[in-house]
């Protein structure tokens, strides 16, 4: 029987619809999997079948999930995340003989794989060169159950059960803007002339900034001169002088030209962890990577 028509649908016709969903079109997914725009339309059409439903509305505008697709996504989502985990685990053990080496996969806000990871895997690598690193680099927590990542560098304290874990601390932001900008504006020397300058901020409210905005309830998003999701954007623009901003305390002091403002009235703790799933345990790759990662963040909370 072709296994296109199996009534066991094989994990391609799934990887299929799953391109399908993110990239909203045949042809868009065709890209992203390096295969034809028929292949993927075969695939779908099987899936469906195989499944009994419909799964997309065919339209001028691309492929529209019907209800019954959205359901399925995270299950999608869960399958490749297992293959790409299985992957991962099988290149461990094409390594030569009494290295350790295998691709493992490091989650990590963008601040922290930007600007702190850099002199933790240069290092690692150079120790194992047979080792391969894949970054996912955002503020999303992946989910190291799922196998979305290997091991993750977080900013609070991991509630899932099956985690190896270790507490690095607490890593301290501040209020920083550049002298050059300072020079121009002048400091501010209270919470309220603090409000009377260009401040640099989020633009979508997350649950972390919801419970920082509870202690400084000044500082809003209609506040903000410049609104952006991405902490390294933030970053950027404070180190250009565009405004005030926060930073971590410890990349501050890297840059002489930083200030820090008002540090008795703002100080936001942020508890790090490096959290791996227990069964990555006894993995010669993620063990050498999780401790590199745990020495190297310690090392920087030092500074």
């Amino acid at each position: 029987m072709d296994k296109t028509s199996s009534p066991h649908p094989g994990w391609e016709l799934y990887r299929s619809f799953l391109a399908v969903l993110q990239e909203g079109s045949l042809s868009a997914a065709a890209r992203a999997l390096g295969l034809t725009q028929p292949t993927i339309g075969r695939h779908i059409d099987a899936l469906e079948e195989a499944l009994g439903l419909a799964l997309f509305t065919r339209s001028q505008h691309g492929f529209l999930p019907t209800e019954a697709a959205s359901s399925l996504q995270p299950y999608a989502e869960s399958l490749a995340a297992t293959t790409a985990a299985l992957l991962r685990a099988a290149s461990a053990h094409t390594a030569l003989a009494g290295q350790v080496g295998g691709t493992v996969r490091i989650a990590a806000s963008d601040v922290v794989g930007v600007e702190l990871l850099p002199a933790i895997l240069v290092p690692l690598r150079q120790a194992h060169p047979e080792l391969v690193v894949e970054l996912a680099l955002s503020d999303r927590l992946e989910d190291l159950l799922q196998r979305q990542a290997d091991i993750a560098v977080r900013m609070l304290r991991p509630t899932q059960d099956a985690m190896l874990t270790r507490r690095i601390g607490h890593i301290e932001l501040g209020l920083y803007a550049h002298r050059d900008y300072l020079a121009r504006h002048g400091e501010p020397l209270s919470m309220a002339q603090l409000l009377t300058h260009s401040l640099i901020g989020f633009d979508q409210e997350t649950t972390f900034i919801r419970g920082m905005a509870k202690q400084l309830e000044a500082l809003q998003r209609d506040r903000f001169a410049l609104r952006s999701d991405s902490n390294l954007a933030q970053l950027a623009m404070l180190r250009a002088g565009f405004g005030i901003g926060f930073s971590q305390v410890p990349l501050a002091r890297r840059n002489a030209d930083l200030v820090r403002l008002l540090p008795q009235q703002v100080s936001l703790q942020l508890e790090t962890w490096v959290v791996m799933h227990e069964n990555l345990r006894n993995s010669a790759r993620c063990r050498v990577t999780f401790d590199a990662l745990v020495d190297g963040m310690q090392r920087y909370l030092a500074e």
